[in-house]
């Protein structure tokens, strides 16, 4: 076995060794309140996200083309109908590619996404099933705050309208979800720009780590303020920079990675959050 072997085999244990722990405070402690349920789903090198509680359901970002239909199943098997929000935090492939299938399946009232274009096959079937249902997607150029089911949503815009030839990524909207004493922060495939102008965003309880768990320069400071309990990586096994998982390491960061735990459920009641995975439990 290689060194590069061993050293991805020691990462994958030490994350699979974090399963079915809590983040936050005790329970008994706090007032507790009806479930958050955020589920990330294993869809390899792409995001694909679902909040639901008792009377909300929001998705972020859809994954890549194929991945629509495991969205569509999980909600279904829910007995969801209705999304409250579909945000795609940005258009690359891994992001938007199943954002047609959910459209076509479920009543969305309300589509959020950045204020810029990109052309792929992805985004033609995007916009396709957007003017099939009539929907007329809000390109965010502000921050935007809603609440669903006593969850308090912050969507953050970008800050800039060009972050460089070639690089949309630090296009992606930030998600920060309050509820009562927990809180999760969504951060797209943010990269060195968007992280600084995200810096003062505040502490999460769980934060799902930025562009797939590749290195970025300033992910230390990142992680330093906004000082999550717990972190989620939704990665493949070679993506998922060694120096990343130093980072988390070194903070006593608890972290689930898709690659290694599959799909991972991170559970609110408002007091305390509770994440449990398909591999490795």
């Amino acid at each position: 076995m290689s060194i590069i072997k061993r050293a991805v085999t020691a990462a994958a244990a030490a994350v699979l060794a974090f399963a079915g722990t809590s983040c936050g405070k005790k329970a008994e402690e706090k007032q507790t309140y009806p479930d958050l349920t955020v589920t990330f789903l294993d869809a390899g090198k792409a995001d694909a996200m679902i909040l639901t509680t008792a009377n909300s359901a929001v998705v972020i970002d859809c994954g890549k083309k194929g991945d629509g239909k495991d969205i569509v199943a999980y909600l279904e098997e829910k007995g969801v109908t209705t999304l409250d929000y579909l945000i795609i935090t940005h258009y690359d492939q891994d992001h938007v590619g199943g954002a047609s299938k959910v459209l076509k399946n479920f009543d969305v009232k309300n589509v959020l996404a950045p204020d810029y274009t990109e052309v792929s096959e992805e985004m033609d079937k995007y916009y396709s099933a957007l003017n099939e249902k009539e929907i007329i997607p809000q390109k965010l150029t502000s921050d935007l705050s809603f609440t669903l089911d006593g969850a308090e949503y912050t969507v953050y815009a970008p800050q800039q309208t060009y972050y460089g030839e070639d690089n949309d990524n630090d296009f992606s909207l930030v998600t920060k979800v309050v509820y009562h004493d927990t809180s999760f922060l969504f951060t797209g495939d943010a990269m060195e720009t968007r992280l600084g102008e995200i810096m003062d965003i505040g502490e999460c309880t769980l934060l799902k780590v930025p562009y797939h768990g590749r290195k970025l320069d300033n992910l230390g400071q990142f992680l330093d303020a906004v000082k999550p309990k717990c972190a989620v990586v939704c990665t493949s096994d070679d993506e998922f920079s060694g120096k990343v998982k130093d980072a988390l390491e070194s903070r006593r960061i608890t972290t689930y990675a898709t690659c290694y735990n599959g799909r991972i459920t991170a559970v609110s009641n408002g007091a305390q959050l509770t994440v449990s995975c398909e591999k490795g439990s």
